[in-house]
């Protein structure tokens, strides 16, 4: 899906925590996991480091910053927007937010659309 949803907006704080991975990496891109390893959490990569599927749905964008997620996790969530917020701990073993002792963390709240 190539057309781009507005289903995906961050807290204040998690802008900010965005606006230091930006600083240290450059442009960076998000994908919503679904695998039980990383609970769920957005993984942040540097844009180009993360192949983005045919499947894949751009939800929107965080700071300016594209984010994405598979087709077939989108179609289970497609009912909520997404919340991109920032709590202490570690991120996922390949997100760009591992070792910060903070990390992305989804909410979502229900939507009627």
């Amino acid at each position: 899906m190539s057309e781009k949803l507005d289903k995906v907006s961050a807290t204040p704080e998690a802008l900010e925590f965005l606006s230091e991975i930006v600083a240290d990496h450059g442009l960076v891109m998000f994908h919503q996991s679904g695998g039980c390893c990383d609970g769920s959490a957005p993984m942040c990569y540097a844009q180009g480091d993360f192949r983005i599927g045919e499947h894949d749905v751009l939800l929107g964008e965080i700071g300016g910053m594209p984010f994405y997620i598979s087709g077939s996790q989108y179609e289970v969530w497609k009912h909520t927007d997404l919340i991109i917020d920032v709590i202490d701990g570690r991120g996922g073993m390949f997100s760009l937010d591992n070792g910060r002792e903070r990390r992305f963390l989804t909410r979502s709240k229900l939507c009627a659309t």
